[in-house]
């Protein structure tokens, strides 16, 4: 099989490249100019080099493919740069969408988000649930959520469009959560925020294959959430700690928290500044909450993760930190 795989340098995309080269297939990767390709460096990948709404760049790309997977995204929450987040998830997407239905892929895999779905107030949702949130909580939720719309109405009988919905992703090179951890692994973390706040987990490797199972299995338009299982913050704490013994950070009153976002919030934009709490921050700490059923994953694809203590356990352990006490 030859596959395209769009932000190939990226985190999850470079899992998929991997995951696919393991397997033996030929793999394409789109990546930009300016594009870090150290987690590409073991895999000979053939390299197209364009910005994901370069259609040009996507044709060459996708010439004798038979499936794309649409890994490349903004991903951000806070003070974001909305309209360069537009650009790349919802035309970004909506170009590989028109391109590979124009030079006739058959298939693709699109890497969505439980976001999608919306704050579901504490209820575990399966893939049929509509989203009942009439507004949106970031650019990166409206975003997602329109380029899911726009996946979805793209699938035709000549176009398999199959999306995989993860929920927290986690590896020892997490752009997102990876810095936190090894903060606490240096014994510098000292207080937390949100530790009550509950989250999905999912290895970056067990959603690499979680795709490859889809575009072999998956019907035209089915979705497929992706998620291990789920925990509060406090209890991921709890893991790292017993492994390391490394004390769990203290939790910050979430009246202070609260205020400081509100302070550096309107000082991030003057000063063109992400701060490490902002109002948007504040708000998916403590007020939405998506909780997700991934039992279609496990039952149609025959999808089967590791488990979230034991993705933490392993992170922990590859990044070489034994136990301290």
């Amino acid at each position: 099989m030859k596959a395209l795989v769009t932000g190939a340098s990226g985190f999850t995309g470079s899992h998929v490249v991997q995951r696919l080269h393991q397997r033996g297939d030929e793999v394409v990767g789109l990546v930009r100019k300016s594009s870090n390709l150290a987690r590409l460096a073991t895999c000979p990948v053939q390299l197209v080099y364009g910005d994901i709404t370069d259609r040009k760049a996507l044709e060459v790309a996708m010439q004798g493919v038979d499936v794309v997977f649409h890994t490349a995204a903004y991903v951000e929450l806070g003070l974001v740069n909305a309209a360069e987040m537009e650009r790349v998830n919802v035309e970004g997407t909506r170009a590989v969408v028109e391109v590979a239905q124009a030079v006739g892929v058959p298939k693709l895999v699109y890497c969505s988000t439980i976001g999608v779905y919306g704050d579901t107030g504490g209820r575990a949702i399966a893939e049929p649930f509509q989203r009942e949130q009439k507004d949106f909580s970031s650019a990166y939720d409206r975003t997602k959520y329109i380029a899911q719309q726009i996946v979805d109405a793209a699938i035709s009988p000549s176009f398999n469009a199959i999306s995989v919905m993860p929920s927290g992703i986690f590896g020892t090179d997490d752009p997102h959560f990876g810095p936190v951890l090894k903060s606490f692994l240096r014994g510098k973390l000292k207080l937390w925020a949100g530790g009550q706040r509950v989250t999905g987990i999912v290895h970056v490797d067990d959603l690499a294959e979680a795709m490859l199972l889809a575009a072999a299995k998956a019907k035209p338009g089915d979705h497929f959430i992706i998620s291990a299982g789920e925990l509060t913050t406090l209890e991921m704490f709890e893991i790292f700690s017993r492994e390391t013994g490394i004390p769990v950070p203290a939790e910050t009153p979430e009246w202070l928290v609260r205020l400081l976002g509100n302070i550096l919030d309107p000082i991030g934009r003057a000063l063109s500044w992400q701060p490490p709490i902002s109002r948007e921050r504040v708000h998916y700490l403590y007020d939405r909450c998506v909780r997700v059923d991934a039992s279609k994953a496990r039952q149609e694809l025959g999808w089967n993760p590791r488990s979230p203590e034991t993705v933490l356990r392993e992170i922990v352990r590859e990044l070489g930190i034994g136990d301290r006490r």
